[in-house]
């Protein structure tokens, strides 16, 4: 179709490192050699559009001088910069958890096998780039075909321009379940999909929109997918909270930070000598007998030898979880933190 464009300018701000001399002076000359002028912008108070680089367009910011000659071409030279417009997925509406469920029937025309139900929940919209999203789903295969049941996370961008909208969407990640044979049903309880490194959520531009969402989806062989989408949003600003709806990860972390509580004693208790575990006759078998020294004081001629008893590893102390020195009162004292 005919090429369509759009162009939004959020910042377009200029400054004259070398000013015009004023009327009746010799014009400004620079001599040979290197000349360093520093500058500085001050970026708007109300929040820009994060960079990005898509399919069809792209979010870019970029500084550009330009040195301009009399008589001759004006010279210039860009960088880019990068700009982030942050996304606190602590907000309100990014902590509701997200709840669909579909039923599909499966067969054709008047030949059905019987029906297949999923139905998932993720705990909150908004993650953030690393972050691991639980998945708890319910799969139930009644009909006669064998089943897989997957998740994947998509990005989805919006072009729009001259009244008219082009859409470009990504698989970014995805995992994948265990086969659900006829009659069987499966579990997901807090299935993980880990967010790769994608570019955050921009729901504030007119002209472009990179949204996510979370599909979890059901393959049926000789069928179209029975699919259930929910709206993700990728965020900067990570959630450091717990609330009532993540009770089940409070209780995971609860249980495993409890290994605090057990402190060491303030003076720890020395190992036990090797003399006081390995008794004399156990260590004479591993001690082979050597020969008496030769007295050398009585025969300086003779030839002197050197006697090293050969290096072999003892067998260890009998493990015991009995204390052989218990203590009449146990000290606990108990540790608390403060997240």
């Amino acid at each position: 179709g005919p090429r369509r464009e759009a162009e939004v300018r959020y910042l377009d701000i200029r400054q004259s490192l070398l000013r015009d001399p004023p009327e009746g002076e010799e014009n400004l000359i620079l001599l040979d050699g290197r000349h360093e002028f520093p500058f500085s912008f001050q970026l708007p108070q109300e929040p820009l559009v994060t960079s990005f680089t898509g399919k069809y367009g792209s979010i870019q910011y970029y500084v550009k001088a330009v040195l301009e000659r009399p008589a001759v071409p004006d010279q210039s030279v860009q960088t880019e910069l990068q700009v982030i417009s942050h996304i606190d997925v602590s907000s309100p509406a990014l902590l509701t958890p997200v709840l669909r469920s579909q039923e599909k029937m499966v067969g054709c025309w008047f030949f059905t096998s019987g029906p297949v139900s999923l139905s998932a929940k993720i705990e909150r919209k908004g993650y953030c780039n690393g972050e691991a999203i639980p998945i708890y789903a319910e799969i139930e295969n009644c009909s006669s075909r064998l089943i897989v049941p997957k998740a994947a996370i998509f990005q989805t961008q919006t072009y729009l321009a001259s009244g008219k909208t082009k859409t470009f969407r990504q698989m970014v990640a995805n995992v994948r379940g265990n086969h659900i044979a006829s009659g069987s049903t499966d579990t997901w309880n807090g299935k993980t999909l880990k967010i790769p490194p994608v570019s955050p959520s921009i729901l504030d531009c007119c002209i472009i929109r990179v949204e996510y969402s979370l599909a979890v989806y059901i393959h049926i062989p000789g069928a179209k997918k029975l699919m259930i989408e929910m709206p993700l949003v990728i965020g900067t600003i990570p959630c450091i909270g717990f609330s009532s709806r993540n009770s089940s990860i409070t209780s995971q972390f609860s249980m495993d930070m409890s290994w605090l509580a057990l402190t060491m004693p303030e003076h720890p208790e020395a190992p036990p000598n090797y003399a006081d575990v390995v008794s004399e006759e156990e260590f004479s078998r591993h001690v082979p007998a050597y020969p008496p020294p030769i007295d050398c004081e009585e025969q300086l001629c003779c030839p002197v030898f050197a006697y090293i008893q050969e290096f072999r590893f003892q067998p260890p102390p009998l493990y015991s979880e009995i204390d052989p020195h218990p203590t009449d009162v146990e000290e606990v004292q108990p540790v608390s933190f403060m997240l």
